[in-house]
């Protein structure tokens, strides 16, 4: 009798081992599935500055589109398998060409080829007005105190493989005006929308947690970016 009722216990334990190693496959494949995509279709990307408000805003979390612009290789110049180049106005991320551990997200005001000047805060591409109704200024006061001219530039020239990036919000932004061009080797993709938005500056305390639901800016979930 022991014998008969130590079987059905011996079958179960290799049902759970059986188990165990579906589940450890299927994380597996789910974990590989996540890095494909994180490596070559989408990615997510925090916003913690306010040099993109008002299109951006500090805590917007939004999904950028790494395979439209097509792969980089590294150690190579160009670029693979691409559908689209940034065009003006696109929201781009890419690495910031002062410091490659650092990502920037701006907006393509120039691209190769285009001639860009800006004449008292307005920006000229190709001797024409920029039309851009996604801009900020500031009213003047408590502006940060940038050494740099940034409201007029002579006209630039954008080389070939380079882009001219702008923050929208031209009285905050450390942009092209200041650092140059962006090579278009460094671009990480294009941004996409804002899948999550949390303002952490209403103060909210930690013993407060069941009033985190007011931090969240339900209104920007799901907002394209353009």
């Amino acid at each position: 009798m022991r014998m008969m009722t130590s079987e059905p216990g011996i079958r179960a334990a290799g049902t759970r081992k059986g188990k165990l190693r579906e589940y450890a496959e299927a994380f597996g494949v789910a974990l590989l599935i996540a890095l494909v995509v994180r490596t070559l279709l989408l990615q997510a990307f925090k916003i913690p500055s306010g040099s993109m408000e008002n299109t951006l805003l500090i805590g917007d979390h939004i999904f950028v589109n790494k395979f439209i612009y097509g792969y980089h290789v590294p150690y190579t110049k160009g670029r693979i398998l691409a559908f689209s180049t940034p065009k003006r106005g696109d929201i781009v991320v890419f690495v910031f060409p002062e410091d490659p551990a650092k990502d920037f997200i701006k907006r393509v005001i120039g691209v190769p080829g285009d001639v860009v000047e800006i004449r008292q805060k307005t920006v000229y591409v190709n001797g024409a007005p920029l039309e851009e109704g996604y801009t900020r200024f500031s009213d003047g006061k408590n502006v940060d105190g940038f050494l740099r001219i940034r409201d007029v530039m002579p006209p630039v020239r954008v080389p070939e493989g380079k882009l001219f990036m702008m923050g929208d919000n031209r009285d905050r932004s450390y942009d092209s005006r200041f650092w140059g061009f962006v090579d278009m080797d460094a671009v990480i993709g294009k941004a996409l929308f804002i899948y999550f938005s949390i303002d952490w500056n209403r103060g909210v305390g930690w013993a407060e947690v069941w009033r985190y639901p007011e931090l969240i800016r339900w209104d920007r979930i799901g907002r394209a970016l353009r």
